[in-house]
């Protein structure tokens, strides 16, 4: 249960954080509109189609500007605090400074909450935004001719995939066998349709089954049901998409079909794991921002606004340095999204610790 303190403290961090995590957006928005709104006008989007385009738009800029609005909430929440001697009232009163600021560490972790969520509810609403926008129409074709892929057992060498229909043609799909309990089969079949209820539809072909080396029975068939094969067309693709256009899961198993194909996965490594690591941040922000903003009472709104803005963009050039490490393999992916967070939190708790409670 929460005491009065406690219900002043939280609701104060959350005013701030609540300006904050939608002001952040806001701006991105107006940056994005001044840039690109020629572009949408020469397309003929209707206003309203680009107002509900950057509406969807909102939850996914608030999802990197987290951490930093729990780090405004935080400074200027604790810095009013402490500037005013309410900080100095509560440990007159016999109450810690770890226990004063326990519910801003409430909040942060309720802004870690609303990022794991952001992660799920964000992907649909991306690929709203790029069909309202017309993105996929301006852009380049996606068909994929003459490739092989390697499935979950399978080799498949495909002829050409129309990513955007499901549909393939001139398919060949070899299973490599171990003996007559587990044969070698080789399909054939000139196209084939895919449904997300039913899987692959392959049409017009024949199925060639080896159980030993001077057997080969043979097969004809006009449509064939494969509910084996579960590799999508986009996954058979291997298009490099957005990770903003995929949840978390969705994203690990898309870097599992690349990984397939030959292609260079470590961007999409350090994305996933980011979609982990930013929200996680936000309560490791915390414990960095809290004392922090006990170092100067008479500081004011400017060193607010000052410490902030600059660990925002000490945040932001770290992330943007640990994507590029992580995208060249010169430290594993994984661990590349983490060294921020890392960082961050062993010098919060170092100045944690050394906060006169």
């Amino acid at each position: 249960m929460l005491r009065a303190l406690d219900r002043y403290v939280l609701g104060e961090f959350l005013r701030i954080f609540s300006v904050t995590a939608l002001g952040f957006p806001i701006l991105i928005i107006i940056g994005d509109v001044t840039e690109k709104l020629d572009t949408y006008l020469q397309r003929r989007i209707p206003g309203r189609d680009i107002a509900l385009a950057y509406l969807y738009w909102i939850p996914d800029s608030m999802f990197i500007a987290l951490p930093i609005a729990v780090l405004f909430a935080t400074v200027f929440t604790v810095g009013s605090f402490t500037r005013y001697s309410e900080v100095s009232a509560a440990k007159a009163s016999g109450i810690s400074f770890y226990r004063f600021v326990l519910p801003i560490m409430l909040g942060a972790t309720l802004a870690m909450g609303l990022g794991f969520l952001l992660n799920e509810v964000t992907p649909p609403l991306v690929q709203r935004r790029l069909e309202l926008l017309q993105e996929k129409k301006f852009k380049d074709g996606t068909i994929r001719t003459n490739f092989a892929f390697q499935s979950e057992g399978r080799t498949l060498l495909v002829g050409q995939l129309d990513p955007e229909r499901g549909t393939v043609s001139d398919v060949e799909i070899t299973r490599r066998g171990r003996g007559p309990d587990f044969p070698t089969t080789h399909l054939v079949a000139q196209r084939g349709q895919w449904s997300a209820a039913r899987g692959w539809t392959l049409a017009t072909g024949q199925l060639h089954v080896v159980p030993d080396s001077v057997t080969d029975q043979s097969f004809a068939f006009d449509s064939l049901l494969d509910r084996t094969l579960r590799d999508r067309p986009v996954e058979l693709a291997a298009i490099q998409k957005a990770p903003a256009d995929m949840s978390w899961r969705e994203l690990g198993r898309y870097i599992t079909a690349l990984e397939r194909s030959g292609s260079n996965v470590n961007q999409l490594r350090v994305e996933r794991m980011l979609k982990f690591a930013i929200p996680v941040t936000c309560v490791i922000i915390f414990l960095f921002g809290a004392p922090l903003a006990t170092s100067n009472q008479r500081g004011g709104a400017t060193w607010g606004i000052g410490i902030s803005l600059l660990v925002t963009v000490i945040f932001l050039v770290l992330v943007q340095l640990m994507r590029g490490v992580g995208n060249k393999g010169l430290i594993p992916p994984d661990l590349a999204a983490w060294v921020p967070t890392a960082l961050f939190g062993v010098i919060g708790v170092v100045l944690l610790a050394r906060v006169r409670t």
